[in-house]
C-alpha cells in the first residue's frame, strides 16, 4: 500500500473531543496530501466544531490500492478522526474543489455505501452536501447532493447543520427537510428545481422551481461582509507526511476587484476584504510557534493588492529575522511589484518568483482586462533579478478570445524579454543562475463571467498553438510546459454542461475515470468512451458558442454580479477596452455591493503600485 501516512489520525492540531450528539464528515475528494492543506475545508472544520453539540471529522478519498482493498474486505470510506463509517454521519459535506473531482466524488459516495443519487436515498441516509470554488456551474453534479452552498461558507454550513438537527428531532421527512433547507439563503436545493429546454436555452436548459416548492427563482450566494471577524488561523493541523503545501496558511484577503474577464474566483468572490494588518501578523507568528512550520504563505488570490502588504512583508521579515522562517506570497501582481516589495517578498531566502501576464501582447490583455503593461513586466522583472532573485516563473493561457498566431508567438517574446533583463542585471552564463519558465493553460470558459458565452479552441488547434509557441521559443534558458489539451477539453465539457451532463459524469466513473486531476491516471480514451455510451461529443460541448440571449444552465445561482455587467464586460472585449479596479478608482457598476448589502474594504489606500 503507497504512503500508509495518508491513513494515520490524531495529528498534531486536529479536534480530539469528537463527541455528539450531531455528527458531519467533511471530504476533500482527493487523497490526504493533497485535501489536507486545502483552507476552505480547514475553515468550515473549525467552525463546525467550535459549536456545541456539533462534532465534524474528516474525510479524503483513499488511493486506488486502498480503495481496491477496502473493497475486497467489505470496509466502506471512513472518517479519519474515529474511522466511523461515513454514511453513519448525519451530514457529509464535500469541497467542489475543480470540475476534475467529478468522478472522485462519485466514488467517495458509492465506497461510503451511501446512494450516488441524492433522489435514492432513504430517511435515514446523511443529508450530502457541497460548497466551495467551483459551484457556480454545479449542475453536472447537482444529482448527488441533497443541498449546495453558494459563496462563503462560515455562517452558513453552521445553519445547514443546525436545520438537519432540528428537522430531524422534529421527526421530518426528508422532503420537508429539504424545504426548510431550501428556506437558507445562499443555500440551493436541487431536487425543488426542474429544468426546461426550450427556444430560449442551450441543449441543456435552465432550471426553474418546481411549482409548490417555494423555492427561489435565483439562489444568491452567502457573503461574510466583516471578514477581520473570522478566524485568522483556522489551518493548525500538522501532518504526518509531506502535503502539497508543506507550510502554515494564512488568508490575508478576500475577493478580487481586477476584473479579468476569464477569471470565475474574481467575479464570485466580491467585494474585497482585507484582513487587518495587525492580525495578519500575529496570526502567522503565532500559527508558526503553534506548528513548528519554517515557511508562512501569506494566501488569497491578489495577495500583493493588499494596501498593507509590504508592511506586513516588512513587519514579519523583521519579527522572524535569524529563525529560519520563510515568509511567501503564491503569486505577484505585476503592476504592484515594485522595489520595497520585492526586497520583502521571500525574506533573506531568494528561490523563484512567479507573475501572470496570461497573454503574450498588450492588445490581448487589453481584451482579457489584465490592465498590465509591457513597462510593468519589465519593470517588475528588473526589480526582481536587482535585489537578487534569479529565476522567474510567467504564467500564460492559450485559447483566449480574438488570440491569434502572433499573440502566441508573443508568449515566448515576452518571456525572451524578461530573460534579457535577467542577464542585463546579473550577466550571462551557466554561474548567473538566470533562468525563465513559461506554463501555459489553455483557456476553459467558466459560468459567471465575461467569457461564459466563448468557445474553447479546438484540441487539434490547442495543439498546433502549442507546437507553435515551442518553435518560437529559442533559448536554452526559458523552459516552457503546457496543460494537456485533452484535460481542458474535458474540464470545458463539464464547465458548460446543465444537469443532464450527470449521465456523462457517471458512465465515465464506469468506465473506470478516477482521480482525473492526476497526469498519470488521467485517461482521455474513457471520456471518450463515455460519452460515446451517453451520446455526448466531447468537443462539440466544449466548442460550441453560446448566445448572450440564450437561458444558461447556472443562471438560477448567482455570485450577485449582475448578467448585465457581465453582457457590458463581454462588449467591451470585443473592442479591447479595459475596466478599472473599483478598489483604486469608481464603482464599475457590477452590481454585488447593493445585492448584497456589503462594500469593500480596503485597510488603506490602494494605488495598484
Amino acid at each position: 500500500m503507497e504512503k500508509p501516512t495518508r491513513y494515520l489520525d490524531h495529528e498534531w492540531g486536529a479536534c480530539e473531543d469528537q463527541e455528539g450528539p450531531f455528527h458531519a464528515c467533511l471530504i476533500y475528494p482527493d487523497v490526504y496530501e493533497v485535501g489536507q492543506p486545502n483552507l476552505g475545508l480547514a475553515i468550515l472544520y473549525r467552525c463546525l466544531n467550535a459549536q456545541e453539540g456539533m462534532s465534524c471529522e474528516r474525510s479524503y478519498l483513499p488511493w486506488v490500492d486502498m480503495s481496491a482493498l477496502m473493497r475486497e474486505s467489505g470496509v466502506p470510506l471512513l472518517s479519519l478522526e474515529s474511522s466511523a463509517p461515513v454514511a453513519s454521519f448525519d451530514v457529509v459535506g464535500f469541497t467542489l474543489a475543480h470540475e476534475m473531482a467529478c468522478t472522485n466524488i462519485v466514488e467517495a459516495l458509492d465506497l461510503a455505501g451511501v446512494a450516488v443519487r441524492a433522489a435514492e436515498r432513504d430517511e435515514d441516509d446523511p443529508v450530502v452536501i457541497a460548497g466551495g470554488p467551483s459551484v457556480w456551474n454545479c449542475e453536472p453534479v447537482s444529482p448527488m447532493f441533497d443541498a449546495i452552498i453558494l459563496g462563503d461558507g462560515e455562517d452558513a454550513i453552521v445553519e445547514v447543520c443546525a436545520c438537519v438537527r432540528d428537522c430531524r428531532a422534529r421527526g421530518l421527512a426528508r422532503r420537508e427537510l429539504l424545504l426548510e433547507l431550501s428556506r437558507i439563503p445562499g443555500v440551493y436545493v436541487p431536487s425543488l428545481y426542474d429544468v426546461v429546454v426550450d427556444e430560449r436555452s442551450t441543449r441543456w436548459g435552465y432550471a426553474v422551481p418546481k411549482p409548490g416548492s417555494g423555492a427561489p427563482q435565483v439562489v444568491t450566494k452567502r457573503c461574510v461582509a466583516d471578514f477581520a471577524a473570522t478566524d485568522p488561523l483556522p489551518q493548525t493541523i500538522v501532518p504526518y507526511m509531506g502535503i502539497v503545501q508543506d507550510r502554515l496558511a494564512v488568508e490575508v484577503l478576500r475577493g478580487c476587484a481586477r476584473g479579468c474577464r476569464f477569471c470565475q474566483a474574481g467575479m464570485t468572490y466580491r467585494p474585497v476584504r482585507e484582513r487587518p494588518r495587525a492580525q495578519v501578523v500575529e496570526a502567522a507568528e503565532r500559527g508558526l510557534a503553534i506548528t513548528g512550520y519554517d515557511e508562512v504563505s501569506l494566501t488569497s488570490l491578489s495577495t500583493t493588492d493588499h494596501s498593507g502588504c509590504a508592511a506586513i512583508l516588512h513587519q514579519l521579515n523583521a519579527d522572524l529575522a535569524g529563525s529560519g522562517v520563510h515568509v511567501s506570497i503564491p503569486s505577484q501582481r505585476l503592476d504592484s511589484f515594485g522595489v520595497e516589495m520585492a526586497a520583502e517578498v521571500g525574506g533573506a531566502r531568494r528561490g523563484g518568483l512567479t507573475f501572470a501576464p496570461e497573454a503574450g501582447s498588450q492588445r490581448l490583455r487589453d481584451v482579457i482586462n489584465k490592465n498590465v503593461s509591457e513597462e510593468d513586466i519589465e519593470l517588475a522583472a528588473r526589480n526582481a533579478f536587482e535585489v537578487g532573485w534569479r529565476r522567474v516563473k510567467l504564467y500564460f493561457m492559450m485559447g483566449l478570445p480574438t488570440e491569434t498566431d502572433e499573440d502566441v508567438v508573443g508568449i515566448a517574446s515576452v518571456a525572451q524579454r524578461v530573460l534579457d533583463i535577467g542577464r542585463e542585471v546579473v550577466g550571462r552564463g551557466y554561474k548567473s543562475g538566470v533562468s525563465v519558465s513559461i506554463s501555459v493553460a489553455v483557456f476553459v470558459p467558466k459560468a459567471h463571467t465575461p467569457f461564459q458565452w466563448s468557445a474553447q479552441l479546438g484540441r487539434d488547434e490547442v495543439i498546433r498553438r502549442q507546437r507553435l509557441l515551442l518553435a518560437s521559443t529559442h533559448d536554452r534558458d526559458i523552459k516552457v510546459s503546457y496543460h494537456d489539451a485533452d484535460v481542458s477539453l474535458v474540464e470545458a465539457v463539464l464547465s458548460k454542461m446543465g444537469r443532464a451532463g450527470f449521465d456523462l459524469v457517471m458512465a465515465a466513473w464506469r468506465h473506470g475515470c478516477r482521480f482525473d486531476a492526476w497526469t498519470d491516471q488521467f485517461d482521455f480514451q474513457r471520456w471518450l468512451d463515455a460519452g460515446r455510451e451517453v451520446g455526448v461529443s466531447l468537443e462539440g460541448v466544449a466548442s460550441a458558442p453560446m448566445s448572450l440571449d440564450q437561458r444558461l444552465p447556472w443562471d438560477h445561482t448567482s455570485p450577485a454580479v449582475s448578467k448585465g455587467f457581465l453582457k457590458r464586460e463581454w462588449r467591451r472585449a470585443a473592442v479591447g477596452v479595459t475596466t478599472a479596479d473599483c478598489t483604486m478608482e469608481s464603482c464599475t457598476g457590477c452590481g454585488v455591493c447593493p445585492t448584497l448589502a456589503v462594500s469593500n474594504r480596503i485597510e488603506g489606500v490602494r494605488d495598484g503600485k
